[in-house]
């Protein structure tokens, strides 16, 4: 699914910096300015994906994030024959930022559930942007590193919720 949309780059710019104003008001781009939103957007891709599309595929080499503009995903991943929702993902969400990190494979996969219009983010996206707006692409990855430990802390929680459910007072938890 990682391709990019097949309209001249032109007019996937146009199309794209139109959608300065709603990342604007998206909490991963809090303190962007407007150039900087333009960079960002003119470096990258905006696609459209249908629903039902599978847009990353758990277990699949990854290199780019996607913020959603519009439209709703749900991330899941695969234990058997079933799929285990993780979460639902609506405008404003981003999902795939982990590959920027590292070159691991995806950790999820994610399913449009209705038409989505995504801005794609490589890796290449932030390296240039760090050359041309150097404080967009710290402010970026800082609000990135954020929710990471954000998700990381909640993980733990969690963790610690089950280790916690079943202690007896006095023991320790093997």
């Amino acid at each position: 699914m990682e391709e990019s949309s097949h309209k001249p780059k032109s007019s996937a710019l146009e199309e794209g910096l139109m959608y300065t104003d709603t990342l604007s008001k998206f909490k991963l781009f809090a303190g962007f300015h407007q150039g900087e939103l333009e960079s960002l957007v003119g470096l990258s891709d905006v696609i459209t994906v249908p629903a039902g599309t599978e847009i990353v595929k758990e277990g699949d080499p990854g290199y780019c994030m996607f913020v959603i503009l519009s439209g709703k995903a749900k991330v899941f991943q695969k234990v058997a024959a079933d799929e285990v929702p993780l979460a639902e993902l609506a405008a404003g969400d981003f999902f795939g930022e982990v590959s920027l990190v590292d070159d691991g494979v995806r950790s999820a996969s994610v399913l449009a559930t209705e038409e989505c219009r995504l801005l794609k983010i490589t890796r290449m996206v932030i390296g240039i942007l760090a050359g041309i707006q150097p404080s967009a692409a710290i402010q970026l990855l800082a609000a990135i590193g954020r929710s990471l430990v954000q998700r990381l802390r909640a993980g733990n929680q969690k963790y610690l919720d089950v280790l916690l459910a079943g202690h007896v007072p006095g023991s320790l938890p093997q």
